[in-house]
């Protein structure tokens, strides 16, 4: 059988986050019932397919859920997918998850927890609509803890209003004083049809310079703290990348389920529509092909090791375009990445303009 990534998709909150366009819904517990027994149905109607070796529970928020029926989401997984998952993540909010039960989960093959932070300011994180402190995510962190679980991951926000390098070494020193493995650092972006984007005169967001410096710093800060920069918005300790999400990067075989959920399997791509009704019908879209030499080098290019010539003959069982190659040459006069004759590698500064660097080189 073929071993891929498996995504689950939760596609509850109990209140939308005003810069979110994650599919997620409000729901009660009947929807809740619902939905996990239509999720269990459809993941055991994959049994003897595939080998997962990675399993990521994500949102939405999974933790909304409650420890029952996630114990029960990850007996199917294990009954249909195998019991060889390396990481098995799930998602949680700083508040939801003090209901949970870690240890039982922990039980059940989960051993990543990746839980959405975004700042230790308080005025930050009302100003993002989140309605946990910082407190909670010590509790939580706690918990996890004890119930057997060490690989914990935050997420720190970039860019939110009124934010300073000073607002934000704070949140990473939060982070760093609370020894987790692995931290991912987003830049705020602000998506069509969220609340966000109706209010974006008002939000006295940093400007793209601003930005750019707080990336910057994040990157330094969180190096000398021992955090190794692997892809443009995830750092860790050594050994401690996502696995689940190396696969997408690297173009490598997953299978989502859930509304929204995407799959890419034998070179081609399918996914969920972002509704709920859809998902209950079976209702699944083709995507077309995917995995080619474009794509490759696009996902490639996020990476911290970035685009290896090895890696891409083995991966296409041709040589690296050369003319790809000197496009890449022409651009290291910029400073903004490295050209040699391993593959080619963005820099900080390289990966805050790496659409742009990545169109040169491919168009």
């Amino acid at each position: 059988m073929k071993t891929i990534g498996l995504y689950i998709h939760i596609p509850f909150c109990t209140a939308k986050c005003p810069y979110c366009d994650f599919y997620s819904i409000k729901s009660d517990s009947n929807t809740l019932d619902k939905y996990t027994a239509s999720l269990i149905e459809r993941i055991n109607s994959y049994k003897s397919q595939f080998i997962a070796d990675t399993v990521y529970i994500g949102g939405g928020t999974p933790s909304i859920l409650g420890t029952k029926k996630l114990s029960d989401i990850l007996k199917s997984v294990k009954y249909s997918f195998g019991t060889n998952s390396l990481e098995t993540t799930i998602e949680v909010n700083p508040r939801s998850a003090q209901n949970l039960d870690f240890s039982l989960l922990h039980d059940c093959g989960v051993n990543r927890v990746s839980m959405g932070l975004q700042s230790s300011n308080s005025e930050e994180l009302r100003l993002l609509g989140r309605r946990h402190n910082c407190d909670d995510v010590l509790y939580s962190v706690d918990k996890i803890r004890k119930g057997g679980i060490d690989n914990i991951s935050l997420d720190l926000m970039l860019g939110i209003s009124h934010q300073t390098t000073d607002s934000l070494s704070k949140s990473i020193d939060f982070c760093s004083n609370l020894d987790v493995n692995h931290i991912s650092a987003y830049i705020l972006k602000i998506e069509e049809r969220t609340p966000y984007f109706l209010a974006a005169d008002s939000l006295k967001l940093p400007d793209d310079d601003s930005v750019c410096d707080l990336y910057e710093f994040t990157v330094d800060k969180l190096n000398s703290l021992g955090y190794i920069q692997y892809e443009i918005s995830n750092f860790c300790k050594k050994g401690f990348e996502s696995k689940h999400n190396l696969k997408y990067w690297h173009c490598e075989e997953y299978l989502g389920i859930g509304p929204a959920a995407h799959s890419f399997i034998d070179k081609k791509r399918f996914y969920y529509n972002r509704s709920i009704d859809d998902f209950y019908q079976g209702i699944i879209i083709d995507d077309g092909p995917g995995g080619d030499t474009e794509e490759y080098i696009a996902m490639a290019l996020r990476l911290n090791e970035g685009l290896q010539y090895a890696k891409f003959e083995e991966y296409f069982g041709v040589p690296f375009p050369n003319n790809y190659k000197r496009k890449a040459e022409q651009l290291s006069k910029t400073k903004l990445l490295l050209c040699d004759d391993n593959g080619i590698r963005l820099n900080t500064k390289g990966f805050l303009c790496s659409n742009s660097i990545i169109s040169e080189i491919l168009y």
